[in-house]
């Protein structure tokens, strides 16, 4: 979709990308609030060290999220073979 203009820590970042450029700027802006949340907790960590434990944040949501959806669609899908086994 072309460059979008991003901040994340007061910091401008033009990100280039072929997704619409609202989604980009909430990515952005959800990587802004963690490492903001970092800050908040350790503000005198270095910057590489905040990215590195706003990125375990994030991973672990992620996953935590994956997971959760996974066993949402396992489950779906035995009470769908349930379901398909009532009619033969």
């Amino acid at each position: 979709m072309g460059n979008v203009e991003v901040t994340i820590l007061g910091q401008k970042y033009v990100v280039k990308g072929s997704e619409p450029p609202e989604y980009i700027r909430q990515l952005a802006a959800l990587v802004d609030e963690k490492l903001r949340e970092v800050y908040a907790q350790a503000p005198h960590v270095t910057p590489l060290k905040a990215a590195i434990l706003a990125s375990l944040t994030i991973a672990d949501e992620y996953y935590k999220i994956r997971n959760e959806y996974d066993g949402i669609a396992q489950n779906i899908e035995s009470k769908a073979d349930s379901i398909i086994r009532l009619f033969d």
